[in-house]
């Protein structure tokens, strides 16, 4: 990374939509050149200007949840199982007493509660030893996350992570609002 690509990057992250005009005016290129300097950054995947959610204005409930497998075919399984459910931020694999780590967030605190627990959370499953769940109770420097809302308003039957709301009690009572990637959803995402 070198000097141009570190205003190009830091520009765009305080304004995804700034103009070509207005970067090669703070870099000393012409617009032609940033294009093609951002194309590349873009190519390489070095990059991506993308839309994030700021988590206090949509009230959403972010949660921390760390995991310890008994083993990498049972990190392997979790990160195939929940790798379109629309309320994982991050996931990450760890190395440590906890190998998983990810970074949720539900609609409201009813909702949080039951992917805490429920049969869609993370911590259920064959293969868990032991796992914490942390409600955030604020995010210190920037409320915006690349929550993934490509995910959600799929109208599946079944959750990607093959839980059918429709047979959970909490989603019964509506102590949830089911997930967004199902044609069950009841929440705002």
């Amino acid at each position: 990374m070198d000097e141009v690509d570190r205003k190009l990057i830091s520009q765009l992250q305080v304004d995804g939509r700034t103009t070509l005009e207005k970067l090669g005016k703070m870099t000393g290129y012409t617009s032609m050149g940033v294009k093609k300097r951002l194309e590349k950054l873009l190519e390489d995947e070095a990059i991506r200007v993308s839309a994030q959610l700021n988590l206090k204005y949509f009230n959403m409930r972010p949660a921390m949840v760390l995991i310890e497998t008994d083993g990498a075919e049972t990190i392997e399984r979790l990160l195939k199982r929940f790798e379109e459910c629309p309320r994982i931020i991050y996931i990450f694999t760890l190395i440590g007493g906890y190998n998983i780590m990810a970074l949720i967030a539900a609609e409201n605190q009813k909702t949080l509660e039951s992917i805490s627990m429920g049969k869609c959370s993370l911590r259920s499953g064959r293969g868990i030893r032991r796992s914490e769940f942390y409600q955030i109770k604020d995010v210190g420097y920037s409320p915006l996350m690349p929550v993934r809302i490509r995910l959600t308003h799929r109208g599946l039957k079944e959750a990607p992570c093959g839980v059918n709301c429709n047979y959970c009690n909490r989603y019964k009572y509506e102590e949830c609002v089911g997930c967004p990637a199902t044609e069950y959803y009841r929440g705002n995402l």
